[in-house]
């Protein structure tokens, strides 16, 4: 390290004579060496007079030209006094981030100093520095979460149900009564949420990603959702920024999926992304997935397995595994299609794909025994240890139900035992221990043979389980009792997999930081303590007030400085604090008051000269600003919105920081002044009122804002390669078929369901049906049609549907009032309900004049349909394109008779609304219908085989629908 050191210096000393012997020469008259040590002198000291001038402009300037004479190899040793010099500044924010950053390098467990300045902090962090906003935030985050209560709390509500035994009931209710008391928020708390807010919209990823990391950490989870779009619109930077933010993203996926849903779109993989931030997109969306967006997700995952990136592929079929256990729905069809996968001709993706169905299979292994047969046959083409091990296990603890062919396959790898990966070698010695006890008469000497090559194997472990497994399953005289439980030892019933997320776990971590990065604690790491129980006291953090003699002018108004300039332009604050407002107009008007009186008490506590005394000491320094503008001219004010205006109309946005700094008036203004103020406010009102009209807010992320365009664009057509020609053909974009239209139903008698009994319905008893017609109120919505009766001996008034409860998407059109029903009177009314393709249950009361009563309609899949008519051409055109893991199948056997045509009719429209499809072939039934909301295409057919046994295939792109359809359809057709 000398030697390098030595060698650069040597180097720059000899470019530094270099180019001060071309300075003097070109300067200086030559006068050898005198001449250059004072042309060098008379450098340093124009930086020296630079560096103690008045203006931080010239400032600034020396200190890039040291910088760079620095970075040069120059000798700037001189000018260190005149640079120690202005370490102190007067401008509290270009020092804050500096303060702070000392401040957690030397005693970050001192929160005590942190107390009087907490305030004060909060308002400067608008105007310190991005790399100090990044630290100050990560401050205050560990601040808060041991000074204030958690916002939490179930119910905002703080309860504690737990009793102690010697109290008294007088004690007890005391106790309830102080444990058991609505939630507040401190207004310090409060503050600090707020002033970090317009923060979300900063240039630097790493100031919007310490914000998030603080409303995750500290704010009410209602609000915690607006990070949501910022932490999207970082997805638009560079690869290592993409890489943090999907981590975070991650994390939070898990605990609040409701937060990222609008957005799943924005995580769909592109071809140009890299490994990594293709995982990560991957775990999010498995993260995401439910039942609503399941099957949009497997056709994604489709397409991901044909990827080039073999490492993408195999991690999207353990995501299709992952989904397959988290949503039951779909976990056959996830496995129908990993079974297709078998046939890849990609060893990595089909020996993945052999793992991920292990596991599956683990879960449910009496059903699929034809699948595991399947696998005993690939044994012999695939090479990858894993899956070759995964497959050996399958067979070994599933033997008994494969007895053919689990001998064979252990007869197999006994030949090429010794060539074996140590991996296969052990899963070869279990699979001999476990047919040895279960069928010893035809493996008795494979496993022997077996053993005697483990016994000399060159691995110390394949050894130590070869001598294992001989005194366990081999009894002689040496063996122990353990040889007994032999069977019930290599047998035992094995607990299914869990397959979970690998960011489960990191929750315990402070997003953003390294440790939550690296999943291990870095050092450095300061931990986030657990909310208290109780909040300290916040006196603490008031300052004294200290009154200073104003200098008043002859008009009798307070003269104030002009305010320096600061970090943000006049611009930017504008633009901030416009978006700033319009998100806080969302939020609920209790919250609202509440920043209106934050508003009021920080004009009264910058009046009185000490803006951190209290709580609501203004929304930061921008809004102070703008309050201080205000409070000028009139004329000016005006021609200061007429720049805004018009810097805003460039940009797209409006701007709202002029009404949010005239929300309320000093006390120590005159009379004059408010009336001015009143003219500035109103002549505000009305330019919004004209501008509001012709504006339209556009932000990238809202992504039908595209769908204003109407004027068809010319678009280049790319180069397709024939491999991806072959992958897109027969693909449908469209919503629809064209082959698609509606049928008559095929008619069947309506099956009617208890709405409301006449016992709970104190003699007002209803039923509904589904009349399976195409519903008059919304092509979306499904035909429900409610009969009431009056069981009772009085009239019945004022009939109707009170309050709903939904589910999210969902919709109900209900029926007018029933002004009366007369005594044992009936009357039939109609509904329209859009199911969302889904079978939830729609929620609400049916009211009287005099009661409510709460009611429920779940809709079996069947009436989620509307029968379509097409030939037989189109059904198999459209079957092709629904293949893989949008078609389910299932065997039936029933008895001959039940499988003539006219009897697989009835039972067939019986459970759904199908149309019938003609068929050239008597041994093939075909039926298909669409889906009332979406239109998707579900295709019915029932295939008779030879014998008493028929095959029934579904094929449909919404796939829990198609698994719930054959899970009812199954049993109708076996029975008799």
């Amino acid at each position: 390290m000398s030697s390098n050191s030595f060698a650069y210096n040597e180097q720059s000393g000899g470019g530094e004579a270099t180019e001060l012997g071309q300075e003097a020469t070109s300067t200086i008259s030559p006068s050898g060496a005198f001449g250059l040590f004072s042309s060098d002198m008379k450098k340093n000291e124009d930086l020296k007079q630079m560096l103690e001038s008045n203006k931080d402009s010239a400032k600034l300037d020396a200190m890039k030209r040291i910088v760079g004479m620095i970075a040069k190899g120059k000798n700037a040793s001189e000018l260190f006094p005149a640079v120690v010099k202005n370490v102190a500044s007067k401008n509290i924010e270009l020092v804050a981030g500096s303060v702070v950053m000392a401040f957690e390098e030397v005693c970050p467990d001192r929160i005590d100093l942190i107390h009087k300045n907490y305030r004060k902090l909060c308002n400067l962090l608008v105007d310190v520095e991005e790399w100090g906003q990044v630290v100050i935030i990560h401050m205050l985050t560990r601040y808060a979460r041991t000074q204030f209560v958690s916002p939490w709390r179930q119910g905002d509500v703080l309860e504690d149900n737990e009793k102690d035994f010697y109290d008294s009931d007088e004690e007890q209710k005391e106790k309830a009564d102080k444990r058991k008391r609505p939630y507040a928020m401190d207004p310090d708390h409060r503050l600090l949420i707020r002033n970090t807010k317009p923060l979300l919209q900063s240039r630097n990823a790493a100031v919007v990603m310490a914000v998030a990391q603080l409303y995750w950490h500290i704010a009410p989870k209602s609000e915690a959702g607006i990070i949501s779009k910022s932490l999207v619109r970082l997805l638009r930077s560079n690869r290592e920024v993409q890489y943090i933010v999907l981590q975070n993203i991650a994390t939070m996926s898990i605990q609040r999926k409701g937060m990222f849903e609008p957005y799943l779109k924005s995580f769909y993989v592109r071809s140009t992304d890299a490994t990594m931030i293709k995982i990560l997109k991957l775990e999010i969306l498995t993260n995401l997935a439910n039942e609503a967006n399941i099957s949009t997700l497997l056709r994604e995952f489709q397409t991901y397995v044909k990827s080039q990136d073999k490492q993408f592929a195999a991690a999207t079929i353990q995501t299709i595994g992952r989904c397959a256990t988290s949503i039951t729905e779909v976990s056959d069809t996830c496995l129908n299609g990993l079974v297709c996968l078998l046939s890849n001709r990609d060893e990595i993706v089909v020996a993945e794909s052999v793992v991920v169905i292990k596991k599956l299979l683990q879960m449910q292994p009496m059903q699929h025994g034809e699948i595991i047969k399947h696998m005993a046959k690939l044994l012999d083409s695939i090479t990858v240890p894993v899956a070759r091990a995964s497959i050996l296990w399958l067979i070994g603890e599933n033997c008994e139900r494969v007895p053919k062919i689990a001998p064979d396959v252990l007869r197999k790898t006994a030949k090429s035992f010794t060539s074996e990966d140590d991996l296969v070698k052990l899963q070869i010695l279990n699979l001999g221990a476990k047919l040895y006890l279960t069928n010893s008469k035809q493996t008795k000497l494979l496993t022997q043979y077996i053993l005697n090559l483990g016994k000399y194997d060159q691995n110390y472990d394949i050894r130590d389980r070869t001598r294992f497994i001989r005194q366990l399953i081999v009894p002689n005289e040496k063996s122990g009792a353990l040889s007994k439980y032999a069977k019930k030892i290599f047998l035992a019933q094995k607990p299914a997999p869990l397959l979970e997320s690998p960011f489960k776990d990191r929750d315990h971590f402070q997003l953003g930081t390294l440790s939550h990065t690296l999943n291990t604690k870095a050092t450095g790491y300061l931990e986030l303590s657990n909310w208290p129980e109780v909040a300290p006291d916040p006196s603490v953090r008031n300052v004294e007030v200290i009154e200073l003699a104003k200098e008043w002018t002859p008009a009798g108004k307070a003269k104030k400085e002009n305010p320096d300039k600061k970090f943000y332009s006049e611009s930017e604050e504008e633009e901030d604090s416009s978006e700033s407002s319009s998100d806080s107009e969302s939020e609920s008007g209790s919250e609202s008051g509440e920043d209106e009186e934050d508003d009021r008490s920080g004009d009264s506590a910058e009046d009185s000269g000490e803006s951190g005394s209290e709580p609501e000491a203004g929304k930061g320094r921008a809004a102070t600003r703008s309050r201080a503008r205000g409070r000028g001219d009139s004329k000016d004010v005006d021609k200061e919105k007429e720049n805004s205006k018009t810097s805003e109309s460039s940009s797209g946005e409006s701007s709202s920081i002029e009404e949010s700094s005239s929300d309320s008036e000093s006390e120590s203004e005159s009379e004059s002044e408010s009336e001015s103020r009143k003219v500035t406010k109103e002549k505000e009102k009305k330019t919004k009122q004209e501008r509001n009209p012709l504006t339209k807010d556009v932000s990238l992320l809202d992504l039908d804002d595209f769908n204003l365009v109407s004027t068809p664009v010319a678009l280049p057509t790319p180069a397709l390669s024939p491999s991806l020609i072959a992958d897109l053909e027969g693909l449908n974009l469209s919503a629809t078929s064209s082959v698609i239209s509606v049928s008559t139903p095929v008619f069947v008698p309506g099956k009617t369901h208890v709405l409301l009994h006449r016992m709970s319905g104190k003699g007002l008893a209803a039923h509904y049906f589904f009349p399976r017609q195409p519903c008059i109120f919304g092509d979306k919505m499904v035909s429900v049609q409610i009969t009431l009766n009056n069981t009772t001996d009085q009239k019945i008034e004022n009939i109707h549907v009170g309050g709903k409860k939904l589910p999210m998407g969902m919709q109900m059109h209900v029926f007018n009032p029933i002004e009366s029903l007369e005594p044992a009177g009936s009357i039939t009314v109609s509904m329209g309900i859009d199911f969302c393709d889904s079978t939830q249950t729609a929620s609400f009361q049916l009211c009287t004049k005099d009661d409510c009563f709460s009611v429920n309609i779940q809709p079996p899949v069947g009436e989620l349909l509307l029968p379509v008519a097409m030939s037989e051409k189109d059904f198999k055109k459209e079957q092709g394109m629904l293949s893989g893991m949008n078609e389910t199948s299932t065997t039936i056997i029933a008895a001959p008779q039940n499988f003539a045509s006219s009897v697989i009719l009835q039972k067939i429209v019986n459970v759904a609304n199908v149309g019938v499809v003609p068929s050239g072939q008597d041994n093939i039934h075909r039926f298909a219908a669409k889906t009332v909301h979406s239109g998707s295409l579900m295709l019915v057919t029932v295939e008779l085989k030879e014998g008493s046994t028929a095959q029934l295939i579904i094929n449909t792109e919404k796939t829990v629908i198609g698994s719930v359809l054959l899970r009812e359809l199954k049993p109708v057709l076996s029975q008799g």
